[in-house]
Order: structure tokens, then sequence, then C-alpha cells
């Protein structure tokens, strides 16, 4: 069976913008969500072990469970090394760009890594919405960060008119280019954009945690933070949308692959099982893409499971009926419909390359 990697995510964005503001969100958000974060100092961040603030090489433990490493570039690797370990029990990492690297170097070296226990979980930049124009005079160097850039958040919305804030937002959609862009007040972006949250053991999803009974909602607490805090009216999440497929039918991996190359602006994550039929018998295959990425991982069917396909696409402004029907042309039709031997190739190619391992006696 494949090894779950770990998401490594990174979070990027010039001072003020509100990176420390959505970083708390997530770890306030994260419940049964076990999240490991990287930073250069800790700053404004809600946690009560702020005496490592500043101290390179120092690793605290968060009381939900969660760990905080301050590390430099040149750790980067090492500190992966102990976040990954199996008694860590993460289920994402997040690492914040600003004092570490330029986000470009920085997502080179997660995508360079050799650690086999993670995957690239995408390029999050933040921007302010209030200070967005003056931002690019003093930092000119948002116009090459804003294109490489899976997912921006403009943020503080609350703070801006409504025609100014439609100006920012065509401004910023122009810079991006494919990437995703949704906006958030407070930063206050649902986590299931960035990773999949875990739901303790007796907990219902979508049930009130207790969590939610000891801070009520997020925001109420006046918490501070590098944008000046929640504040009592925070706004909701930054709206998404979900597409779901589950078939029994498999899918073409030609049809499929098509339909991946091409997705759609605004299709941030992909994730699920894929059932190829014929053109590989044996396996299935779990789909990650987030933004530009894509990896495909074979793994044995377990034995007795239903051979089912399931998909989930997460995107913002998509146009979710017109997804599912794309989803649904990618189904084999028949034994004329059946894969050739070369079908398969387009799929092979997002395929992680290891050494195979011998095999057990």
């Amino acid at each position: 069976m494949t090894t779950q990697q770990i998401p490594v995510v990174v979070l990027a964005g010039f001072l003020g913008a509100g990176k420390t503001t959505l970083l708390n969100h997530l770890l306030r958000s994260a419940r049964g969500t076990r999240i490991g974060v990287m930073v250069n100092d800790f700053g404004d961040i809600g946690i009560d072990a702020m005496s490592v603030a500043g101290q390179v090489g120092s690793t605290v433990s968060l009381g939900n469970g969660c760990l905080c490493c301050a590390v430099d570039a040149s750790e980067l690797d090492e500190y992966l090394e102990v976040l990954t370990r199996p008694e860590s029990r993460l289920d994402v990492i997040v690492i914040e760009a600003s004092g570490l690297a330029e986000p470009r170097e920085l997502v080179r070296m997660v995508l360079a890594s050799e650690n086999e226990r993670i995957v690239y979980g995408g390029l999050v930049q933040v921007v302010d919405a209030a200070e967005f124009s003056a931002t690019r005079q003093r930092h000119p160097e948002t116009d090459r960060h804003l294109p490489i850039a899976d997912l921006v958040v403009v943020n503080k919305t609350d703070r801006v008119p409504g025609d100014r804030l439609r100006a920012v937002r065509e401004a910023v959609a122009g810079l991006a280019g494919k990437a995703v862009v949704v906006e958030a007040a407070y930063g206050r972006i649902d986590p299931e954009l960035l990773f999949d949250r875990v739901v303790p053991e007796g907990e219902i999803e979508g049930q009130m945690s207790i969590e939610d009974i000891l801070y009520g909602p997020e925001g109420e607490d006046g918490g501070g933070g590098e944008d000046g805090g929640a504040g009592p009216h925070a706004h909701p999440h930054a709206a998404y949308e979900t597409v779901s497929l589950t078939a029994t039918t498999p899918l073409h991996p030609r049809r499929l692959m098509a339909f991946l190359d091409a997705r759609p602006e605004g299709l941030y994550r992909i994730k699920g099982f894929v059932d190829f039929g014929a053109a590989d018998p044996d396996n299935r295959y779990t789909v990650h893409a987030v933004g530009r990425f894509l990896r495909f991982y074979p793994e044995r069917w377990p034995e007795g499971e239903e051979r089912l396909t399931q998909l989930v696409l997460i995107g913002a402004g998509v146009d979710a009926a017109g997804l599912g029907k794309e989803l649904a042309s990618c189904e084999q039709n028949g034994p004329q419909d059946a894969p050739d031997e070369h079908s398969m190739w387009g799929v092979l190619r997002y395929v992680q390359q290891t050494e195979e391992e011998p095999e057990a006696p």
C-alpha cells in the first residue's frame, strides 16, 4: 500500500499582508488535524511558547497537537525530516516563507527534497487588499511572486470599498495568471482549500466541536495578529465550491488526462482514487493535484473492496455542473471504448519514480 504523504504548503506574502493571522486561523481551526509549522520568527503566532521566538533551531509542541519550528532556509530538509517522523503524526506542514527565502526558491527546495514522506501542497500568496498598490510600488517583485502562486488570498477585504476591491481583485487576477484567487477578511480561508481536515474520534463532521463551545465563532475573541486581529465581526470563510464524482465504471486514462491538462482556472485541488479498469486492473490510482502540480500514486486494490472512482474537486468561481459533466464524460463506454496498451502513458508521467524495493522472502 502507498504510504500517505504529508502535504507541505508554502505561505508567502509581504509584511502586514496577514500571513500570521491566516496561520493563527489554521491553527485555531485545526481541531483534530495535526499541523507542523516552520517559520523564521514566530512573531504574533498565538502560542504559549513565545520564549523560543527568533531562536533558530527550536521546536515546540503546541497545545492542540501541532508542532512549531524556528528554522532558517539551510535547515529546511533537516526539519522536514524531524516533522515527518511517524511519531509526530502530522497531517500537514505549513512553511511561512517570510525570512526564509524567496517563494520561488522555497518551492524549489520543497520540490527538490528527497524526503519521500512529503508532497508539495501548493504556494499560497497573501495580498493586502487595502495596501496592494502601495505594496507593488515598495516591492516590485510582487509582479513575479503572484504568477507562481497556486492560491492567492486577497486579504483584508473588510477594509476596502466595493468598487476599489473589484479593481484590486482584477489587478491581482491579471498578475496571478492561472492561480486561484479568493477573497478573505482576517485571513479566514477554509482549511479545506489547503488540506483535508481530520475529524477527531467521537466527533461527527459538521457538529460543534469543543473549540466552538470554548471560543465561540471565530473572531469573537478579538485576538491580535499582524493585520490587526480578528475583531468582533469577522467575515465568514472565503467561498469555494466542491464537485464530487463517484463512478462504478472505470475512467478512460486518455480522457481523464485531457481533462486534467486543461483543468480550468479556479480549480485548485483534486483528490481521490481512480479506477482505470483494464488499463491497469491490479491497481487503483490515488490522485493529488494542487494548482498546476499533479501526481498519481498506484497501489494494489484492497482485497474485497468495491472498485470505484471517487474524486473531489475544490475550487473558486468554477462551473460545478460543467465540471461534473466533463468528469462523467471520462467514463469508459463499453468494450468498444477499451483503452489501448499506450493509454496509460500520460498518467505514468505523473507517477513518482522510485527504485523498486526487493520483495520480502
